[in-house]
């Protein structure tokens, strides 16, 4: 045989080695792959516990501080804790909290001591409910932040219900938070949407140092073995208004979780969003003395599964491409010489074009990514955001239109004024009024004032002048050096309030300082809204 065809017989053989190769790699990086998923969602779910965890621990913590404070003041079960309360603000520092509250101990038919104590708190007579067959009891007298909806525990006595009953005994023996059961706080009474609850008690025992001079509280005694308490300071959660406050936004990134009070699905549930996926990892929760389960899914199927197969079905195909690679071989090598030849020839213009191409993208895709954002931060929700970065992805669009079919270095700054005005509804008549000297803007100044004017026009439509309540006036001149337009709203229904700036306005704002290299003022007084803008003039082309 010739040596040529001993050759082509090695490079088939090596070729399919090659190809071989190929699929046991394929199949190693799709396994790890899924195994790198896998552990990613675990991670994942590490934290989320540890944060729910930890902010558990937070609330436990303020109870600890209010009782405290309890024990050292017999005077601070009032004005006392609520300044304590209004300092720490447990609401913005540790959200999730239904309130911190007070339940002092009485014996049996003996209330008049809580009756007055609420009277002290409120300013009002509550009496203390329901009657129980108790020998003693714990009535609220005083849960804070005060509201209507909570105003419904006051004089309660949570000891004449048996699942708040057992948590506190349990805190009782142990001198260490406990948390109840799952129930309905008596605070969602009324509510249309009500909410699984759960309490968590700290004792205050009797057995402190008190002043000489001060009044002694009402003890009681309980269990043989228990110390003698005198109250319990205690908090009550809603488990939805819990979770959302603790996981927040990143609930949108889950794609379902469920929260059970007590160990795997078969406990009671008493939160739920989203829908459970196949891929569910499961953790456990302590709350006080209590050991929940929280089950959680992430629902990245393409990744999870997907990715690896697609992995494998590209290495397969890679591999069968690699084993009749030697058939197509002398043709491949005619097409490349030909490509060769001809990217030769075209390499300078294209290296330039590319140059180009790859400046402009990189400015226009660091714009929209910061309209991007700032729409996101601003946006109510999904369609907010849709119609928001439309509007402002026009305005952009828009300017660069009519420098690409003016087939021109600048736009007219009447041209960017009447066409966002045309889509908010003037008519041409109108539109004529509204008039100034030529005044011609590059690319990078067309599209800060097309941006600044949208945001003007939408704002207007919601809120201002186009919403139908008001006069508009637009205008602008030359002059000294400069550009001034102004844009003018009055007879509005209220006046704006302009003291805060949004994401949005703060981005066009800098847009005009930095593109324009200009500035901008606002103002508000008596129903009217004005709004300058000056920049650094450019003579008009003759």
């Amino acid at each position: 045989m010739r040596p040529s065809t001993w050759a082509d017989r090695l490079l088939a053989v090596l070729v399919r080695f090659v190809g071989i190769l190929i699929l046991l790699a394929t199949i190693a990086a799709a396994t790890a792959s899924f195994l790198y998923n896998k552990a990613e969602d675990s991670a994942r779910a590490d934290r989320v516990a540890i944060q729910v965890n930890q902010r558990l621990r937070d609330h436990i913590a303020v109870l600890e501080g209010v009782r405290a404070l309890y024990q050292s003041d017999t005077t601070s079960s009032g004005p006392g804790i609520r300044a304590y309360l209004a300092a720490l603000r447990p609401q913005q520092r540790a959200p999730g909290m239904e309130g911190i509250g007070i339940a002092i101990a009485i014996r049996q038919d003996t209330p008049a001591a809580a009756e007055v104590m609420l009277r002290e708190n409120y300013g009002r007579d509550i009496s203390v409910w329901p009657t129980t067959d108790q020998p003693i009891g714990f009535p609220i007298v005083l849960v804070e932040p005060a509201n209507p909806r909570r105003d419904n525990a006051l004089g309660y006595d949570m000891f004449s219900e048996p699942v708040r009953r057992e948590a506190m005994r349990r805190a009782w023996r142990t001198g260490q938070p406990a948390a109840s059961g799952i129930v309905q706080l008596v605070q969602e009474k009324g509510l249309a949407h009500k909410q699984p609850g759960f309490l968590v008690y700290i004792p205050v025992y009797a057995d402190r140092d008190l002043p000489p001079d001060a009044t002694r509280p009402e003890t009681v005694t309980g269990d043989t073995g228990t110390r003698p308490i005198e109250a319990f300071v205690y908090a009550p959660f809603r488990t939805g208004d819990l979770m959302t406050a603790v996981l927040g936004a990143q609930l949108d990134a889950i794609e379902g979780i469920e929260i059970y009070a007590g160990d795997g699905p078969a406990a009671m549930p008493v939160f739920r969003h989203g829908r459970m996926g196949w891929d569910v990892e499961e953790r456990r929760l302590r709350v006080a003395d209590r050991e929940w389960t929280m089950r959680i899914s992430y629902g990245r199927i393409l990744e999870r599964i997907g990715r690896p197969v697609a992995i494998f079905l590209f290495g397969l195909a890679l591999a069968l491409l690699a084993t009749q690679l030697h058939r197509m071989q002398q043709r491949r090598v005619g097409a490349a010489q030909a490509l060769a030849e001809e990217k030769a020839r075209h390499a300078d213009d294209r290296e330039l074009m590319i140059g180009e191409m790859a400046h402009r993208m990189k400015n226009a895709f660091a714009r929209i990514g910061a309209l991007a954002r700032i729409t996101l931060r601003e946006s109510k929700g999904l369609d907010d955001f849709e119609v928001r970065f439309d509007g402002r992805l026009r305005a952009l669009s828009d300017a660069k239109q009519m420098l690409v079919t003016g087939t021109v270095d600048a736009v007219e700054l009447s041209a960017i004024v009447h066409r966002e005005l045309e889509l908010a509804g003037w008519n041409e008549e109108r539109l004529r009024a509204v008039d100034g000297p030529a005044v011609l803007l590059d690319e990078e100044g067309a599209q800060a004032i097309s941006l600044a004017i949208h945001e003007f026009v939408t704002n207007s439509i919601k809120y201002g002048a186009l919403s139908g309540t008001g006069a508009l006036a637009v205008d602008w001149s030359r002059g000294e050096g400069e550009v001034v337009l102004r844009w003018t709203e009055t007879g509005l229904a209220t006046t704006p309030d302009v003291a805060r700036e949004s994401f949005g306005t703060q981005f066009i704002r800098s847009m005009i300082e930095r593109q324009l290299k200009g500035s901008w003022e606002r103002s508000a007084a008596d129903r009217s809204l004005s709004i300058v803008i000056r920049w650094p003039d450019a003579p008009a082309a003759d």
